[in-house]
C-alpha cells in the first residue's frame, strides 16, 4: 500500500500546486490518501470522476482559505477512492454508459432503409 505524508505546496498557492498534479496517484499522494496501486490501476478514471462529482456537490464549501480547502479536497478524494475499494465501476455507475438501461432492440426492414 502506498502512503505519502501530507504534502505541502511550499511557496505555491494551493491552486498552483493542484495544477501540477497529473495522475490519480499524484492526487492521492498530494493529499496523503493511502491507496493500493491495484485499485487505482483498475478504477483511476472512475475515482477521478467521482472526486470531480463530489467537488461539484461541495460547491460553497470550497470557498475557504487554502489550508481548509486542502483538507476538504483531501477528504473528498479519500471518499471517492474508498467508493471503489469495496465496489466496482459497474456498481457505482459513475459514467453515463453505466447509467443507461438495457439496450432496446428494434427491427428496421430493408424497405424502410431504402425509402
Amino acid at each position: 500500500m502506498n502512503q505519502q505524508p501530507f504534502a505541502t505546496a511550499g511557496e505555491d498557492s494551493f491552486d498552483e500546486a493542484m495544477a501540477e498534479l497529473v495522475s490519480a496517484e499524484d492526487f492521492l499522494e498530494f493529499f496523503g490518501v493511502p491507496f493500493e496501486s491495484r485499485v487505482v490501476q483498475i478504477s483511476r478514471l472512475h475515482i477521478m470522476q467521482r472526486y470531480h462529482d463530489y467537488l461539484i456537490k461541495a460547491g460553497d464549501m470550497l470557498e475557504h482559505p487554502d489550508p481548509v480547502r486542502r483538507v476538504i479536497y483531501g477528504q473528498l478524494l479519500s471518499r471517492a477512492y474508498t467508493d471503489f475499494v469495496a465496489s466496482d465501476a459497474q456498481t457505482e455507475k459513475v459514467f453515463k454508459v453505466f447509467k443507461q438501461g438495457t439496450p432496446q432492440v428494434c427491427f428496421v426492414s430493408i424497405d424502410e432503409l431504402l425509402s
